[in-house]
C-alpha cells in the first residue's frame, strides 16, 4: 500500500520554456527546484506520478550526520542547517525537529566502530556523544534492558516523510515556479550537442538545463541518452503503528529494530539494512559493480521475486518520445510488502519496547531504495550532454541530505560557490567497473 502522503495541487499549464526543468518530484528534486527558484530562475518541475510518492514518503524520516560516509558528512551537516532554515524562509512545515538520535548496542565491535566514527567526526566539527553502559541503559530505559553502550547525536533529527516533499513543492509555487504531476518526462532533445528541451507526455519544454532526480528510474532514463549509470534498487519494507506508546525515544536504532516517532504520535518500525533484491535485467547488467556490496550485505539481503520486472524501473528497453513510456504505465512504484519482514519487525519492536504493546499496526508499505556501488549518490553534469545534470543513487540517504543536494545542484547550475565540494559525488567515478576497466558513457 502507499505510505501516508499529503496532496499538493499541480500548476494549470505546462510552460513552453523554462530556465531549468527538474525531472522527478522526490525530496531531492523539489529542493533542487526550490533553490533554483529562490535564485530567480524560471523553474518547471515534472513528476510522472505524485510529489513525494515513492521513496521520499516511504523512509524513516531521519536527518542525520551520525555514521555518515566521510564523503557524505559535509552535505549531511549542511542539510541539517538547511532543514532548519527552510521553515523560516518558506512558511512551510516539513516536520523537521532536532530531536537527537539514539543508538544502543550490546556489541563491542559495533561500539568500537561508533567510537572510531566519533573520533573522525571531531576532526570536522561534528558533535556526537558515546554513552557508557549506565548512560545507555538510562537513555534506553523504555526498553527495560541493560546496554553495554551507545551513541547520542544531539544535533541530528527527523522530518515528516508524509509532508516534507509536498511542503517544498508548495514553496516552489510561491516563488513562481511551476509543478506538474502525472506528467512523465519521456526524454530530452539537443541542438548543437547541448540540451535544448525536455519532452514530456503533455508537451515539450524548451530549456538549456535539465536535472534528473528520478530515484529508482534514473538509470533506465539515462540509458535512453547513452549514459551508463550503475544503479540497483533494493526493496525495503517497513510499518507504522498507531499512537498509544508512552515514554519512547523520538528516534532509536538498535541492531534488532529501529523506531521513529511519527507526526501523528505513532511510530515507524524498521530493520536497518534488511531488504529484498528483485532480479531485473539492469541488475544483471551492473552485477560486476554491485557484487562487492551484495557480498558485504549478504546477511541482510535476500532474493526477491518478480516485483522488479513488473515495475519496469530497471528495464533495458529503449522507448520513443512520441509514445507512452514505462513511467506512464507505472506512475508510482508501490511494490509488494515483504510480509515476513513486517512480522519480524513488529515482533522485535514489541520485544524491545514493551510500551508498543499498547499500539496496533496502522499500515505497512514497501519502497525501492536506489543504490550505487559505493553507497554515495551521483550528482553532477554529464559531460557528454552539456546541460544535463544527474542527481540519483542516494542509497537510502536521500531524504536527510535532500536540502544539501538540492542546494548543491542549484550551485552547479548557476555557477555559484558550491555549498560542499562537488567532486566526491560526480558520476564520472562510476566509469571504472568493479574490475578497474573504464566503461563508456
Amino acid at each position: 500500500m502507499p505510505a501516508p502522503l499529503q496532496y499538493v495541487e499541480s500548476s494549470l499549464a505546462l510552460p513552453a520554456a523554462a530556465d531549468a526543468v527538474v525531472i522527478g518530484g522526490g525530496i531531492v528534486g523539489v529542493f533542487a527546484a526550490y533553490y533554483l527558484a529562490r535564485r530567480g530562475m524560471k523553474v518547471a518541475l515534472v513528476e510522472k506520478g505524485r510529489i513525494g510518492a515513492e521513496q521520499s514518503s516511504r523512509n524513516w524520516g531521519w536527518c542525520r550526520q551520525q555514521n555518515r560516509d566521510a564523503r557524505e558528512l559535509p552535505i549531511a551537516t549542511k542539510s541539517l542547517d538547511l532543514w532548519d532554515r527552510f521553515a523560516a524562509e518558506s512558511g512551510e512545515d516539513t516536520g523537521f525537529r532536532r530531536c537527537g538520535l539514539l543508538y544502543l548496542s550490546n556489541s563491542e565491535e559495533e561500539l568500537a566502530g561508533w567510537a572510531r566514527w566519533r573520533d573522525f567526526a571531531r576532526t570536522v566539527g561534528v558533535t556526537t556523544h558515546m554513552l557508557d553502559s549506565a548512560q545507555a541503559t538510562e537513555r534506553g530505559r523504555a526498553t527495560g534492558k541493560p546496554w553495554k553502550g551507545g551513541v547520542f547525536s544531539p544535533t541530528d533529527g527527523t522530518a515528516d516523510p508524509a509532508s516534507a516533499a509536498p511542503a517544498v513543492a508548495r514553496a516552489i509555487l510561491k516563488l513562481g515556479g511551476t509543478m506538474h504531476q502525472s506528467c512523465a518526462a519521456r526524454g530530452i532533445e539537443t541542438e548543437g550537442g547541448r540540451l535544448s528541451s525536455v519532452v514530456t507526455e503533455h508537451g515539450t519544454i524548451r530549456t538549456t538545463t535539465a536535472i534528473l532526480a528520478g530515484g529508482a528510474w534514473a538509470s533506465s532514463f539515462c540509458r535512453q541518452l547513452g549514459i551508463r549509470f550503475p544503479q540497483a534498487a533494493i526493496r525495503s519494507s517497513i510499518l507504522a503503528v498507531s499512537p498509544g506508546a508512552i515514554g519512547l525515544p523520538d528516534a532509536l536504532h538498535t541492531a534488532a529494530v529501529s523506531v521513529t516517532r511519527r507526526a501523528d504520535g505513532g511510530y515507524t518500525l524498521a530493520i536497518s539494512g534488511r531488504g529484498r533484491v528483485d532480479p531485473t535485467p539492469q541488475q544483471l547488467r551492473f552485477s560486476p559493480q554491485f557484487l562487492p556490496m551484495f557480498v558485504k550485505r549478504w546477511r541482510s539481503l535476500a532474493p526477491g521475486g518478480l516485483e522488479g520486472f513488473r515495475s519496469g524501473h530497471e528495464t533495458l528497453a529503449r522507448w520513443r518520445l512520441d509514445a507512452p513510456t514505462p513511467m506512464e504505465r507505472m506512475r508510482i512504484l508501490d511494490p509488494a510488502v515483504d510480509k515476513a519482514t513486517v512480522r519480524l519487525t513488529h515482533l522485535r519492536a514489541l520485544d524491545l519496547l514493551p510500551p508498543l504493546q499498547n499500539t496496533s499496526i496502522a499500515a505497512a508499505w514497501a519502497g525501492y531504495i536506489d543504490s550505487t556501488p559505493d553507497g554515495v549518490p551521483g550528482i553532477g553534469e554529464i559531460a557528454a550532454v552539456p546541460g544535463f545534470i544527474l542527481a540519483a543513487g542516494f542509497s537510502g540517504h536521500g531524504f536527510g541530505i535532500g536540502p544539501g543536494a538540492g542546494h548543491l545542484i542549484a550551485d552547479i547550475v548557476t555557477g555559484n560557490e558550491p555549498i560542499v565540494d562537488p567532486r566526491p559525488y560526480h558520476p564520472d567515478r562510476f566509469r571504472k567497473s568493479a574490475w578497474g576497466k573504464v566503461a563508456d558513457f
